[in-house]
């Protein structure tokens, strides 16, 4: 018979049970029915060709031939996952969730954090939600961002500034210039203006976002001029693909944090990715 057809699954099933000498402490360990318990051992007794298992009224137990085969058994299925724990542990996967509006200052980081640890693997998600709940979510990292965030490590503070590409560079181009919002009011735009007195235009031309991300976008297509986050917009500017028309940038007492769930299995790969992240500055 091939060993291709060795029903691989049906090992775990004969070890717990031939442990338990009990379908029923079996099935509850494996998350399983007895029945399901039962046909995965028929499955690995007609493999082999003979019973594992002598039923009795008062219980199993294990048969001349299974008693034989399972000290084998359960060294080799031991080492099997021996090695997949060295494995793991030599390419951790990090599940991380970010807000779709802080990729800009992400990916950079990402290229480097790769090259200085080949060893992580980075598994990105993004989202427009700006939290995370461990207990329901199936994430190692995130970046959140929201105000009087006290948890896990700061990234950076948000700071907005006006942005243009460089055909809005004139001041006749700045007070004709459609308004571009990072959201679907007009906060972020009105709490900048609201401290300097340079420029105050009508907002009579105004196209909503559903992120700063979308927003910057339009802004260095030359769509209009756009509010947004100086630390996000950095690498942008120092690109010519924007300029900054103002100097002066507004706090908004909102931040971008990183916080990790409590993992014993990657507790080393999650440390080495909080101190690739923290440590890298792009230039």
């Amino acid at each position: 018979m091939s060993h291709r057809t060795l029903p691989l699954n049906a090992i775990d099933a004969f070890l717990v049970t031939a442990r338990h000498l009990n379908l029923t402490h079996a099935a509850k360990e494996l998350c399983l029915t007895q029945g399901a318990v039962s046909r995965k051992i028929a499955t690995l007794e007609a493999w082999f060709g003979f019973p594992l298992f002598e039923r009795h009224a008062r219980g199993l137990h294990l048969s001349p031939q299974g008693s034989a085969l399972l000290p084998e058994l359960r060294s080799a299925f031991d080492h099997l996952l021996k090695v997949a724990d060295q494995a793991q542990a030599q390419q951790t996967v990090v599940r991380l969730k970010s807000p779709t509006c802080a990729m800009r200052w992400l990916v950079p980081r990402l290229v480097q954090l790769e090259h200085r640890y080949p060893e992580l693997q980075i598994a990105l998600t993004t989202t427009t939600d700006h939290t995370i709940n461990f207990k329901t979510e199936p994430y190692d990292a995130a970046i959140v961002f929201g105000t009087q965030l006290s948890a896990g490590d700061l990234l950076f503070e948000e700071a907005l500034t006006p942005v243009m590409s460089a055909d809005y560079s004139h001041h006749d181009a700045l007070e004709k210039a459609t308004l571009l919002h990072p959201t679907r009011d007009k906060t972020d735009w009105s709490l900048w203006l609201a401290k300097q007195q340079v420029f105050q235009p009508a907002m009579r031309k105004n196209q909503h976002f559903d992120t700063m991300d979308l927003a910057i976008t339009a802004a260095i297509q030359g769509l209009g001029l756009a509010i947004a986050d100086e630390t996000l917009v950095e690498e942008d500017i120092r690109a010519g693909r924007l300029v900054r028309p103002f100097s002066r940038s507004v706090k908004t007492g909102a931040s971008y944090r990183l916080v990790l769930r409590e993992s014993h299995n990657k507790a080393a790969g999650l440390a080495a990715f909080r101190e690739g992240l923290l440590g890298i500055n792009p230039v």
